[in-house]
């Protein structure tokens, strides 16, 4: 649906890697299989989850399905803001898609195996696309900075080759950051237990079933997620420093709040993403314990993506009107059809 550059090479790139990772020590007494346990250890919490789980996957799914289509056949709305926003819902879309339907397997079977492979890539996977995220909303907030301080230029400066290489960037960017997380994780030797604590191959929970003591790539990768984070809250603090003194500066109410009701959902979509994830990995893996993780990881993998089209929609007058259009257009097809 949406192109996206760049990210084949470096996938095929770290599939080598750990494909040459397994190859070198399988005659050693390393684990080649991981099993996850799933949502809870409780067979009836785990069902319960699962359903309300599986529930809210298919509706964020198909709320960002629905914002992808609005965008595109409204052309009222191909403007930057929500070329942005289309792909935001493209990126919800795969972030949830990365770990929920394997979850969902899992927790209906009790137990699941995955090879070290399989969930080296889903570690790998569900980090690029994390990371995309939080480097295509510091992009959304710069363009909103954009809109708001420079509305004379805006035109000209956020051109549709700019929107794309923004974009790119992003998916690029994200693509690098997962390596070194994945490579970090799975470089470690693992030859104990192999019972995974939680419905995915997430960095915490994997790296404890290191044979060796893991604290020195711990600290690395939170070195270098703080790193990755702190600047893009410094970029999107900045953007928004900005646009707050310039909507100060506007004399009449109403158009006061209209300015700031266009960014007031990006800046929603902004706190939930990096409230939910910034309250585990910013911290120590021995500091977190496994049903923290899991209900964290359900917000920020889950929850936030599928919360992500309600705030952007109901909060924003031209999309509502534009899913309106597009029901009635859809409802008159059907009406047509059936005659």
């Amino acid at each position: 649906m949406m192109h996206v550059p760049y990210t084949i090479i470096a996938e095929n790139s770290f599939s080598f890697f750990i494909s040459a990772h397994v190859a070198e020590t399988a005659n050693g007494s390393t684990v080649a299989r991981f099993i996850l346990k799933g949502f809870s250890d409780y067979p009836s919490v785990n069902a319960v989850c699962t359903g309300c789980l599986l529930v809210t996957y298919a509706f964020g799914v198909l709320a960002n399905v629905a914002v992808i289509t609005v965008i595109t056949k409204d052309g009222h709305l191909h403007t930057p803001m929500y070329f942005f926003l289309k792909n935001l819902s493209f990126l919800d879309v795969c972030y949830t898609s990365v770990t929920m339907p394997k979850a969902i397997v899992t927790a209906t079977q009790g137990s699941e195996e995955m090879s070290f492979l399989e969930c080296a890539v889903q570690l790998y996977l569900f980090f690029m696309l994390a990371a995309t995220e939080c480097f295509l909303l510091t992009t959304m907030a710069c363009d909103c900075c954009v809109a708001i301080y420079r509305p004379l230029v805006y035109g000209v400066t956020m051109s549709r080759n700019l929107c794309w290489e923004l974009v790119s960037t992003a998916w690029i960017c994200g693509a690098l950051y997962a390596i070194f997380h994945a490579i970090n994780t799975f470089s470690l030797p693992f030859c104990g237990p192999n019972v995974i604590d939680h419905f995915f191959c997430d960095i915490p929970p994997v790296m404890r079933l290191s044979c060796v003591d893991y604290h020195t790539n711990e600290e690395l990768s939170f070195i270098y997620t703080s790193c990755i984070i702190l600047g893009a809250c410094v970029l999107t603090l900045i953007s928004y420093i900005r646009i707050i003194s310039t909507i100060a500066k506007i004399q009449q109410v109403q158009g006061r709040w209209k300015v700031f009701s266009t960014c007031s959902s990006h800046l929603t979509t902004v706190l939930l993403f990096y409230g939910t994830g910034s309250s585990l990995y910013l911290r120590p893996t021995s500091d977190c314990f496994p049903i923290q993780a899991r209900l964290a990881a359900v917000f920020y993998s889950l929850i936030t993506p599928t919360l992500n089209p309600l705030t952007c929609c109901l909060r924003n007058k031209e999309m509502k009107v534009a899913l309106k259009k597009v029901f009635h257009q859809l409802r008159r097809k059907n009406h047509k059809s059936l005659f």
